[in-house]
This record gives structure tokens, sequence and C-alpha cells, in this order.
């Protein structure tokens, strides 16, 4: 019963979701409710035993709120509302916060210097919507792949696409960043985001002293039943601890994201597929371990489950994945095929820094393409680093990223 330890599922994020207006006397009261409610919650979860990473704010789109007739005007609108945050009392937990969607050419073409003055406190994206014959809006597109170009060429070696993504099919009340956004007709929300690739490891390594001689099918039905249980459990204690809470709900509860939402601090997702038997992530049995690890995901029962609720494979944020590109045990599009069975799409995956807005929107398009085919959220966050090419290794800096192989987009 060692799945029942709570030091290895973590709550990765707390995120509300909140409308602010071009009215910015209203902020403030709207920025501070937030901040209490996520300060309040997080303490509880803590008392109980859940070590809480991170808190996140999202809103409705920037548009609606920010002044955006000048990048001067809209830098100034975020230039307040990070005062906000910052005077926020978060009790020492990590505060981010995502600006919602951007719907306009103008409003994408203020991205990369928005994102370069404001950094984790401007997490935004784009969603992309099929036309009346069902073919992807490629005006977006490009508009979108321009701004990642600009953002590579105008922030420290490319990391500011960190904070940028295109959705494609994704609904709104996404817990994870920056896929994240809010549409004001909701309401007031909050969801839950885990990190539990430990607790995913330490359930396969049980089953597993216990598993030789079984066959593949036992074995997988065994893997199965494993990581459901635990992930079941623990997400169950955590809805209890929300229904029983005495804080004031003044955000309503909207439900889980059961992605194991890897870090560079926990366990990696490689270790998970080599604990089902495949050689390395990128080996044959691949695409089989990633639809079972997807099913388990979508098994909990008993609570909401929302975002993307499936298998990500963060390559930036995950020390095994990083690895697995300097050993090129995968390539771009082999992260596109195992997104047929997963999620999240292509995250946080750094390509040569000379690749064309062309090529960019075209790796979109077929993401996105996917993604309304199979029906499910997908993401695409690449990060084309300024002077690299194909097989270079990253030299990211930031505290929230691995430095791995640089990826050929064909």
């Amino acid at each position: 019963m060692s799945y029942k330890n709570k030091e290895l599922c973590t709550v990765r994020t707390i995120t509300t979701f909140l409308s602010l207006t071009d009215d910015k006397e209203l902020w403030e009261q709207e920025i501070v409710k937030a901040s209490t409610f996520c300060a309040d919650l997080s303490a509880e979860m803590q008392e109980n035993g859940y070590t809480v990473q991170s808190v996140r704010i999202v809103t409705n789109p920037f548009g609606e709120y920010l002044n955006t007739d000048s990048l001067a005007l809209a830098s100034a609108d975020l230039t307040y509302l990070s005062q906000l945050l910052n005077s926020s009392d978060t009790s020492g937990v990590r505060v981010r916060f995502a600006i919602g969607e951007a719907n306009t050419k103008n409003e994408i073409d203020m991205l990369p210097e928005l994102i370069k003055e404001f950094g984790d406190l401007c997490n935004v994206c784009v969603n992309v919507a099929l036309d009346e014959c069902g073919i992807l809006d490629n005006e977006l597109i490009m508009h979108s792949a321009a701004a990642i170009k600009k953002i590579s060429n105008i922030t420290p070696r490319g990391e500011g696409n960190f904070n940028f993504t295109v959705n494609f099919n994704c609904e709104p009340l996404i817990p994870y960043f920056p896929a994240s956004y809010h549409k004001s007709a909701l309401g007031n929300r909050f969801v839950i985001g885990l990190e539990t690739p430990d607790l995913l490891v330490n359930v396969l390594k049980d089953f597993n002293q216990d598993a030789e001689g079984k066959a593949h099918n036992a074995l997988f039905k065994g893997y199965y039943e494993a990581m459901s249980t635990a992930l079941q459990y623990h997400i169950s204690q955590i809805q209890n601890i929300i229904d029983q809470s005495p804080i004031n709900m003044t955000f309503a509860f909207s439900g889980f994201d059961s992605s194991a939402a890897p870090s560079k601090n926990c366990a990696s997702m490689a270790e998970v597929y080599e604990l089902m038997g495949v050689e390395y992530f990128g080996a044959s049995g691949t695409v089989e371990a990633s639809a079972l690890l997807t099913k388990v995901f979508k098994s909990v029962k008993g609570v909401d489950l929302v975002g993307f609720s499936g298998l990500m494979l963060a390559l930036t944020e995950d020390m095994g994945l990083a690895q697995g590109t300097v050993s090129s045990h995968f390539d771009i599009r082999s992260l596109l095929t195992y997104s047929s069975v997963c999620g999240i799409g292509l995250d946080t995956v750094p390509i040569p820094g000379d690749t064309s807005i062309d090529k960019i929107s075209a790796l979109m398009r077929d993401t996105g393409t996917m993604a309304y085919r199979l029906n499910k959220p997908l993401t695409v966050r690449v990060f084309p680093v300024p002077g690299l090419v194909a097989g270079d290794m990253t030299v990211f800096e930031s505290e929230d990223l691995c430095n791995c192989a640089v990826l050929a987009v064909p």
C-alpha cells in the first residue's frame, strides 16, 4: 500500500479562473480574491499532507480588459497587474499568471514584446479553429508562427516561447500553462492539476516485484489496475479535502486534470515506459504503452475530469525524455505519432533557430488536423533556438527547463 504515501503525489497547481473588465479599479479586488483563495486552499492541502507547487490565475481573453490600442498601453496595464500580483500574499507559493487567449492579429503581434517584458506573468495562448470547410485557419497559424519566431529572437536563448502555445480543439479550464484560457460566461472556477510520475514509478516497481513469468496481456492488465488504483486513491483524497474544507469557496470547483504533468524535479515518464517493458521511450512498444497510460488517466471515477487529462510528453521538462533526444531515441515525427493515442501534442520541443515560418506553420497544421480528426486537445509549443541546428544541445537557464538536443523539423 505504499502508493498511499502522499509524498508521491504533488498538487502541481491550484488554478483559478476569473474575469476582468476594462475597469481597472476592480482588478485589485479580483486578484486579491483569487490570491486569498489560493493561499487558503494551499494551506489546507498542505495541512492534509499534500505539497502544493504553484498557484495560478487565468483570465478571460486579454483583449477584453487590457488596452490594446498600442503596445505601450497594454504594457502599462500589465505592469499594474504585475504590481497587484506581486503584492498578493500566497504564503511563499509560486504564483503564475495567464492573460487568456489572443484573438486577433493585432493581439498576436503584441505577444513577443509582452512576453519579453513580463515573462511568467504573461502566459498566453492562441486557439485555432476550423473554417466552414473543416480546414484549419492558416492565417491565424501563420501569425502565431511569426510570433514564435520573434519571441525566439528577442528573449534569451529563445526561452520566452515557454510562455506561449497554440491550441487545437482545447476547451477552457485547462489548469496548465500556457494552454490555459477562460470564458467569462463560466464564472469564477478552479481546477486541480497533479504531478504524479513519482507515483506511477512507485506502483510499477511494486507490481514488477511479483510479475515475473506473467504473460504480456496479464502484465498490461496489472499495470493498468495498479496505476489506476493509485491515481484514483489520491484524487479521491484531494476531492475529500475540498469537500470538507472550511474555507470560503469563492470559486466553484470544476474538477481535476488527471495528467501526470512531469517536471525536471520528479521521476521521468521515460522510466515509466521502461518499467512497462519498453526498452526505451521511442522504441517499439511506445505507442502501445502510451495508449495504456492514457487509459489510466481517463479511468478516474467520481470526479469531473477537465483539461488534457491524458499523457503529457513535455520534452524539456522531463530529464529522461531530454536524454532520449541526445541518444536519438525519437524524432519530432515520433512525438506527433504518439500524440495520436495520448496528448499533449508537441510540447516544449526545441527546433533549429532558422526553421522557417512556413515549416512551423505546417507542423501546426499537422498537429491541428490530428487534434480535430481524433477529437482530442493538442497543442504546439516549440522553441526555435537562435544559432542552433538539429543535434546541437540547448543551454537553457530557466529553472523549469532541462537541456536536450535540438530536433529537426522535416
